[in-house]
């Protein structure tokens, strides 16, 4: 199964939220260089995730983004779900139905596997995913790379 590019950024938004300090809010802006996605989209998967109270999100000077407690605790297959809508992994009725959907086992077996891999997410919960060594990787998102002491050559040496 692939997820949708949606899905994949509110995922990761919600994970990056996660890490935030308690008494810090983040902006749309701030999620999406730090995520190096467009705004655009992060701005969409912020106002579902609202929605769907994931998040609690501010508007305004004073204004930001936060994680409320269901999004720390939510299985990753019921969020993701949320996010992908109700589709199935083929569409046998589009605008041109396939030929085959009266007496076809494909869909039924896509069908059976969606529902395993949203399953298998559903045993991991946002709040899990965050742990480290995730965990550090995205505390340090947006802060800028430092070269490790052993990599820094000493000029003067000599």
């Amino acid at each position: 199964m692939q997820l949708t590019r949606f899905t994949d950024i509110g995922l990761r938004v919600v994970m990056r939220l996660v890490t935030a300090p308690a008494d810090t809010t983040l902006t749309s802006r701030d999620l999406a260089a730090e995520l190096a996605v467009p705004y655009t989209h992060v701005a969409k998967v912020v106002s579902r995730l609202s929605e769907l109270g994931i998040i609690h999100s501010r508007r305004g000077r004073a204004g930001g983004i936060a994680i409320t407690e269901l999004g720390r605790s939510a299985q990753v297959g019921w969020l993701a779900r949320r996010l992908e809508g109700d589709g199935e992994v083929v569409d046998c009725e589009g605008p041109q139905p396939c030929p085959l959907k009266g007496n076809c086992r494909l869909r039924g077996a896509l069908a059976q596997a969606q529902r395993a891999f949203y399953a298998s997410l559903d045993e991991h919960t946002i709040d899990e995913l965050t742990a480290p060594p995730t965990r550090v990787t995205l505390l340090n998102l947006g802060k800028p790379s430092r070269t490790a002491p052993s990599d820094v050559t000493n000029s003067d040496a000599g």
